[in-house]
């Protein structure tokens, strides 16, 4: 392949991508080209690299892939800069965006803010998926450190369009989660892995949460985490349906509507800046 490949490089709270747009030109991406373009030293540098392809089912397709060459099924932040761009590029403030995880509505508001209907969460255990039966996925039986004096226990789990594992907490930065992360991620019980987060509830209006990304790592912001953070807490009673929820990157409004069970993530989008992807890295070469 020759010639370079336009990119556009955005974030959403600090969450940030590279933007492939595959309608015109099918582009190439086995996993080392993925992990090429992600390599902040050597590469672009993003969490997510983000494919944007033909659809017959809505607007266009948004192909996802972690910075360690996975494909994954959603990305919040992702969707609201994917459809920003549709939004702008078809002349509309509605746009719908088809994933691997199922069909995402998106609304760009009159403030330039995203919302996102990230659709109704999946909640029971073989949804998430997790490899054993749990009755009541507000609470499961997983513990980090000794026995009889674990630092964290009793984890909320939820898919939306991803597993995510939640530890409620009184002190997100108490704990170090870039080490035990890794670990909970490649857990036995997550046979499709999962996201780690941390939790704290600030008031019935206000979480905080920090996440672990299953396949890239520490986030600034986690769109998807930050929704079923917003879930697990109303699950458990300690907040309403509709929240802020402070991430490290910023924060982002969370409601999970009674009407449908849908749930809305609402935030802003950034365009970095528009460049040009020389064509080796999407076929690095191999060792």
């Amino acid at each position: 392949m020759t010639g370079g490949i336009p990119f556009r490089k955005m974030n959403g709270l600090g969450n940030d991508f590279v933007v492939l747009d595959a309608r015109a030109r099918a582009l190439p991406l086995a996993p080392d080209a993925v992990r090429a373009i992600a390599d902040r030293d050597r590469g672009i540098g993003c969490d997510q690299l983000i494919v944007v392809e033909s659809s017959r089912k809505a607007d266009v397709f948004m192909r996802i892939y972690n910075a360690d060459g996975g494909e994954v099924g959603a990305c919040g932040n992702a969707a609201r800069c994917v459809a920003a761009l549709v939004a702008e590029e078809q002349g509309r403030k509605q746009v719908g965006i088809e994933t691997e995880s199922g069909p995402l509505a998106a609304t760009v508001n009159g403030d330039g803010s995203v919302t996102i209907d990230m659709g109704a969460p999946r909640l029971a255990w073989d949804e998430i998926p997790l490899a054993e039966p749990f009755h009541d996925t507000r609470r499961i039986e997983l513990q980090v450190g000794p026995i009889d004096a674990p630092v964290l226990h009793s984890p909320a789990m939820v898919n939306v369009g991803n597993p995510h594992c939640i530890f409620f907490v009184e002190d997100v930065y108490a704990h170090d989660l870039a080490r035990f992360g890794p670990m909970l991620e490649h857990h036995p019980l997550f046979p499709e892995r999962a996201n780690i987060s941390l939790a704290q509830v600030i008031s019935p209006e206000a979480i905080k949460v920090r996440t672990w990304e299953r396949g890239a790592g520490l986030t600034r912001a986690c769109g998807t985490a930050a929704c079923a953070s917003a879930v697990a807490a109303a699950r458990r009673a300690l907040t309403g349906r509709k929240v802020n929820v402070a991430l490290p990157g910023g924060t982002l409004l969370v409601e999970w509507r009674e009407s449908d069970g849908h749930v809305l993530m609402t935030g802003p989008y950034a365009l970095d800046y528009e460049g040009s992807l020389p064509a080796d890295l999407l076929e690095p070469a191999r060792a």
